[in-house]
């Protein structure tokens, strides 16, 4: 008789039968169950829901946004400016090289309006001024000597001597003297400042795009030299009055001329590259940038001094400047169609309609009526079969749908007969 053969072991039986289950059942197509609902008010809001959502992402995200296209924010940027004018205060005739600091030509400059001029200091000693902290005194013994107060105008000697006007008496001082508000006297540079004319020279780069453009016309003719800006005729001619920029920030020149301010000339870059590149232009807006609103940190001054010497003493002359200070801010985007954000898009508006069918599930599983009917044909329930616990790989094989169904036997009530009618054979 011929050897029986050796019988193959239980347990790799059952990794075959599961090695080939999960093989067969990586092919398996899976598809939700749909089931139509004939409710006219639940049909309302579900298309009322995905309509709102389709018009958000067409108008919104693809017309106003442009989410199609790949972006670039914050372009590279250089700037040149420019003042021309001249102007006068009381004795003087003051020209471009003097009202302008600092004159290189940045982005960030100041036009001087009005100036509190202090001539001929020299180190001394003086009498310190009444507005620095416990500077005034009755006695020596006010004083102590050698006190150096950072807000001050220099080292005190200990003395206790008259002030320069009025009967008050401050703390004497070693430093430059007369201090400034004891011989200050103050000029109007403003009577012709309205009529100064800024060059604003700005060009742009997008390295993304590899796209550039400046705001002057590309004219060879002397051009510049007799056009000023205008929205409409001269977009391209980026001269500005300053009575015109103060203006078109909102303010009152002549107070803005005495106290100093900060005004922002504001350039955008907004650009559609998918269009031609006449039609990205430079759009110009001007605001004040200071809080006038608030006394203590609004207005700009600042102050400089001229050395000389007079009879071999070095003296100065001590400026301290009220104007109105440009700051020049160029900002941007730009955008040209990309396949990759589309895809992105388009993937999203079409994954957010379902929020749709997600609204219209809750309100039917949960606030209307027979929402218990309408559970039971949207959710099939698998009852566990009764296998004994040692059967394991039968249990898994029958969760991947290669083994037979078990008898029923379910702890849950079956579901309740089909309706009768319509409503029976639709939910």
């Amino acid at each position: 008789m011929a050897a029986a053969q050796p019988k193959a072991p239980v347990g790799a039986a059952a990794a075959r039968r599961l090695a080939r289950g999960c093989w067969s059942a990586f092919w398996d197509y899976e598809t939700p169950k749909v089931i139509v609902v004939r409710n006219r008010r639940l049909g309302v809001v579900y298309r009322t829901v995905q309509l709102l959502i389709l018009l958000y992402f067409v108008w919104y995200v693809f017309i106003v946004q442009k989410s199609y296209q790949d972006s670039e924010t914050g372009p590279e940027s250089s700037i040149i400016t420019k003042v021309k004018g001249i102007t006068t205060s009381e004795h003087k005739v003051w020209d471009v090289e003097e009202y302008v600091k600092p004159p290189e030509g940045g982005s960030i400059f100041s036009i001087i309006t009005r100036i509190e001029v202090t001539p001929f200091q020299t180190l001394g000693i003086c009498p310190e001024s009444i507005r620095v902290h416990n500077a005034t005194c009755h006695s020596d013994n006010d004083c102590v000597a050698g006190e150096l107060d950072m807000l001050g105008n220099g080292l005190r000697t200990g003395r206790c001597v008259p002030y320069y006007h009025g009967a008050s008496k401050t703390c004497e001082v070693s430093g430059w003297c007369p201090v400034e508000d004891g011989a200050s006297v103050s000029q109007f540079l403003g009577t012709m400042a309205p009529n100064f004319t800024i060059l604003i020279k700005n060009s742009i780069h997008y390295p993304k795009f590899q796209f550039s453009k400046g705001n002057i016309a590309g004219r060879k003719d002397d051009y510049l030299k007799h056009c000023t800006f205008d929205y409409v005729s001269d977009p391209y001619c980026p001269i500005f009055k300053l009575g015109f920029i103060v203006e078109q920030a909102g303010e009152n020149f002549t107070e803005l001329a005495h106290r100093g301010g900060v005004i922002g000339a504001i350039i955008n870059w907004d650009c559609d590259l998918d269009l031609s590149a006449s039609e990205c232009n430079p759009k110009y807006s001007f605001r004040r940038l200071d809080p006038k609103q608030v006394p203590a940190s609004s207005g700009y001054n600042f102050r400089f001094a001229k050395y000389y010497k007079i009879n071999g003493t070095t003296t100065r002359t001590l400026i301290k400047a009220y104007g109105i200070r440009i700051d020049v801010i160029v900002h941007g985007q730009a955008g040209k169609f990309s396949l990759i954000p589309t895809i992105i898009n388009l993937a999203t508006a079409l994954t957010s309609i379902g929020v749709g069918s997600f609204l219209c599930d809750w309100i039917l599983l949960t606030f209307m009526n027979k929402n218990k009917v309408y559970s039971h044909k949207k959710f099939d329930k698998v009852c566990t079969p009764r296998w004994s616990t040692s059967s394991w790989p039968v249990t898994l094989a029958l969760a991947l749908g290669q083994a037979p169904p078990p008898p029923r036997h379910c702890s849950q009530a079956q579901p309740p007969n089909p309706l009768s009618g319509q409503e029976g054979q639709q939910a």
